[in-house]
This record gives structure tokens, C-alpha cells and sequence, in this order.
């Protein structure tokens, strides 16, 4: 690899960019001194400091987890290397009893298998964008924390003590229950299998095995045409349900037993609803729920209508969590299958866990009920009409003022759609607020492009809202470029 970069992979909730261009060893190294740097601050001493580090099954994943491990141990902190794991594992493992005073997980998540990038955490939160911030001003900076020793080093298997700590809570729960695992090829392979069938399940898995070409489809549950494969085994092998993860297995994707792709609002619903089920409710003091902007009302109103609180959020991980802990919210959870449980768990996104909590639900209904599938409770939720959720590409340069300039115009012209906008929320992004549902923008955290989504209680509404929203859009684009 050339030595190329700069400092466009430092982003709001992780460093994140493509290899070659945006990210090398050389940056990763950098990255390692100035992590120490940055904890040397905070505690005044670097002096027995222990840190994890963990990477995901992308090919260039080993030799940029070495660089950030040499530049970490340059300065004098010690590395437990947990070597390829799910990056909710690199998290658990300063809850393990390791005695750690960070995380750092080499991964690019769901992007494309040319990005990379590092998740971090510095005492079991992950770091918010000022701190992403600072982090990236001391990378370039260049004025590290010295060391008169080089740090030491363990491998160790992280694997295990997860598998066994959840398992103290879930084994034997998921009897009765036949469920597909599609890892693609990614790093859930290496846990969750073992771990459901440990739990009583019947488990057929395929795309098991870690390989970073990503040979069947790409590891992004929330884009359906990566579900064929586990929508196809769950109706040939009549499974109870399908679990999917993404690359790094801390976003999961749920089929249910007709094969119909759960978007992650409404697997967060079912969950919330079990928790209320399960929860004496004080009037004083609700469980809290976080979710995002992008998420149905459905959601929002069935969770307060059920003695719940339903809080909306800024879209990305370190947002959510953030906000989980100002709330006290027992869970949070995104669209893109990001579900953060603290009810029972430690508060960060798991898939893995979020996958032994759904198959949990399920065996309990079933012990009740032999004929009960999870299609019925999806039947039984309130119905709106809603779109996929559109991704418009837009330079990173651009995209701001696009939103900015639209939600300018909007609030000017509230009377464009078939409906009137009642409101203009703007959390992240705008969200236009109808009588019946939404519109929304949002640009990304980690790519050039807009998030749009539209919800609305006729199909014919729905028509509206997108066709309209989508030409204006289209020329506000055109007028910035031009």
C-alpha cells in the first residue's frame, strides 16, 4: 500500500474510509500513537494500561491491525489482540473483568469490501464526535506520549468468556425453535452458531466461514437482495425464522417464517413489546426507548400507547448510545438493524445478543402455542404504508447545504404535498411531519449520499410524498452544482 491519506476517515461515530486512498498501516500506526496519546491525557499515566484490539474478516483487516497495535505499544500500552471477532465482542470485552481501559475494532461494518476503519471505545463508551475530533488533531499533530518501554502483548479468546456469559442467561431458552444463520462470510460465523444451538435451537447456517471476498453477498442485512440466500433455506427447511449479520455483526437482519425481511424499526417494536409485557410500568418514571429519525410512527406511538416513553435521535451508533445514557432508555434501536439492549445487557448494539433475544421471544411462544409463528405477531402490529429507504449519492461537500437550503424552502411552502406539513423535525436531517406520516433526508455519517425515506397511510399518499420530495430534491442538487 502507498502511503496516501488524509483526514476524511475521521467521521462522526468512527474512522471509516477506503484503503489506498483514504487509509493505510502508515494513518493506522499514527492512529495507535495517538489513541495512547489521547488515554495518556485523560489519565495523566500510561503505566499498566491495557487495551483490546479486534478486527473483522476484510483482507486488509490483519496488516492494518498490526500497524495500530505497533502504534500503540510504541508508547508504552498494552494490547490484548482478540484477533477476529464480531466487533460487539470487542465491546464486551471491557465488561469481561479484563480490567481494560479501551476497545479498539479494526472494521468498516456494512461498507463496501475496499473501506476499513476503527470503532473505539475509551471506558466502555464509545468516543462522541468531539472526541473523534480531538483524536484526529492529535493524529496529525504528531506529538506523542513517549515511553522508555514498549507495551506488551496477549492474544486472547475472547470467544469463549462471551459465549459462556451469555449463556449463563439463554442456554436451554431456544428449544423448540429451527432458525437460519446467514454470517456472510463475515465475523458472526465465528459465535453465533455455537452459541443458539447451545441455547437448544435447531441451527442451520451457511456463509459461515470468515472470508473477506465476501464470495455469496455482501454482509448488509438491511439490503434485501443480500437475504436471498436465507430467505430461499428458511422456506425450503420450513425454519422458524433467519437471523443475518452485518460485517461486523453489530447490525442484524430478521426473516420471519414466510420469508418477509423485517425492517429494523419493527424488530426494535417487537422487542420493546416484550420488554413492556415483562415490565411493571411506574406512570412516575417509563421505560425510556431511543430510536431515530428514520423510524416509523408506528413505532413512537405504539411504545407510548403501551406505557412506554419513545425518544427520536440522531442516526449513527455513538449518537444513539449517547443519548440511551442521558435517558436511562433501557433500549435503542435504528433502521439499519442497530439494537442497543441495556434491559438484561450492557447498553451497546449486539447482534448476536439481539439474535438470542428474538429466538427467545419465540421459543417462549411456542412452548404456549406449537402453531405459533412469528408472523403472527408482525400481522398483529398497526400498518402504514412505507418505502425502502433511498440512498441519493452527493458529494460530502455538498450534502449539508442541500439539506439546509430544502428545509429553507419547506418551511416557506408548507403546501406542496397532498397533505399540509404539520412539522419539520430537525434532530438529524429534516423530517417533514404529515398528518398520516413523513418525509425525510438525512446525509450519511459514512458515505457521500442521502438517506430518504417516506411513510404515509395510503399508498397513493406515499406516491406523493416521494414523487414530490425527489424532483425537488433532484433541483436543489442540479442549482448547488451548477
Amino acid at each position: 500500500m502507498s502511503v496516501k491519506f488524509s483526514d476524511v476517515a475521521f467521521g462522526k461515530n468512527d474512522i471509516r474510509g477506503k484503503v489506498g486512498e483514504d487509509l493505510c498501516p502508515e494513518l493506522f500506526e499514527l492512529i495507535g500513537k495517538a489513541f495512547s496519546t489521547y488515554v495518556f491525557n485523560k489519565e495523566n499515566t500510561i503505566n499498566d494500561l491495557w487495551v483490546s484490539v479486534a478486527q473483522d474478516a476484510r483482507l486488509h483487516s490483519p496488516e492494518l491491525t498490526d500497524a495500530l497495535i505497533k502504534g500503540l505499544r510504541s508508547c508504552g500500552v498494552n494490547v490484548l489482540d482478540l484477533g477476529l471477532c464480531p466487533t460487539p465482542l470487542g465491546y464486551f470485552s471491557e465488561f469481561a473483568g479484563l480490567n481494560l481501559t479501551g476497545a479498539l475494532i479494526v472494521t468498516a461494518s456494512h461498507n463496501p469490501a475496499e473501506y476499513n476503519g476503527i470503532k473505539i471505545t475509551y471506558k466502555q463508551v464509545g468516543l462522541n464526535e468531539a472526541e473523534i475530533i480531538k483524536l484526529k488533531e492529535i493524529t496529525f499533530a504528531g506529538n506523542f506520549v513517549k515511553s522508555a518501554t514498549e507495551g506488551e502483548y496477549k492474544k486472547y479468546d475472547i470467544v469463549s468468556d462471551y459465549i459462556n456469559t451469555v449463556g449463563k442467561v439463554f442456554f436451554g431458552k431456544g428449544k423448540g425453535v429451527k432458525v437460519v444463520v446467514d454470517s456472510g462470510n463475515a465475523t458472526g460465523g465465528v459465535v453465533a452458531p455455537d452459541l443458539y444451538r447451545k441455547m437448544g435451537c435447531e441451527v442451520i447456517d451457511i456463509f459461515t466461514e470468515p472470508d473477506g471476498n465476501f464470495p455469496n453477498h455482501h454482509p448488509d442485512p438491511s439490503k434485501e437482495k443480500n437475504l436471498k440466500s436465507l430467505k430461499e433455506k428458511i422456506l425450503e427447511t420450513g425454519a422458524d425464522f433467519g437471523i443475518a449479520f452485518d460485517g461486523d455483526s453489530d447490525r442484524i437482519g430478521v426473516v420471519d417464517n414466510n420469508g418477509y425481511a423485517m425492517p429494523g424499526d419493527q424488530l426494535m417494536l417487537i422487542y420493546a413489546l416484550n420488554i413492556l409485557e415483562n415490565t411493571k410500568i411506574n406512570s412516575a418514571s417509563k421505560p425510556v426507548f431511543v430510536s431515530e429519525v428514520k423510524c416509523s410512527q408506528v413505532l413512537y406511538d405504539t411504545i407510548d400507547q403501551n406505557g412506554g416513553r419513545s425518544v427520536m435521535w440522531k442516526t449513527g451508533h455513538a449518537y444513539i448510545k449517547s443519548k440511551m445514557k442521558e435517558e436511562n432508555a433501557i433500549l435503542a434501536g435504528e433502521m439499519s438493524g442497530h439494537i442497543f439492549f441495556k434491559d438484561r445487557y450492557y447498553g451497546y448494539d449486539d447482534a448476536v445478543y439481539a439474535g438470542c433475544r428474538i429466538i427467545e421471544i419465540v421459543a417462549a411462544k411456542k412452548a404456549k402455542n406449537l402453531e405459533f409463528k412469528l408472523s403472527d405477531i408482525i400481522a398483529a402490529l398497526p400498518k402504514k404504508f412505507t418505502s425502502p429507504e433511498l440512498r441519493i449519492p452527493c458529494p460530502n461537500e455538498l450534502k449539508y447545504r442541500v439539506v439546509e437550503e430544502l428545509k429553507a424552502d419547506l418551511s416557506k411552502k408548507p403546501d406542496v404535498f397532498v397533505n399540509k406539513i404539520e412539522n419539520i423535525i430537525t434532530i438529524d436531517g429534516i423530517r417533514l411531519v404529515f398528518n398520516d406520516g413523513f418525509a425525510l433526508i438525512r446525509a450519511s455519517n459514512t458515505e457521500p449520499t442521502f438517506t430518504i425515506r417516506f411513510e404515509a397511510g395510503s399508498q397513493e399518499n406515499l406516491d406523493n410524498y416521494k414523487e414530490k420530495f425527489l424532483a425537488l430534491l433532484d433541483e436543489k442538487m442540479k442549482n448547488i452544482a451548477s
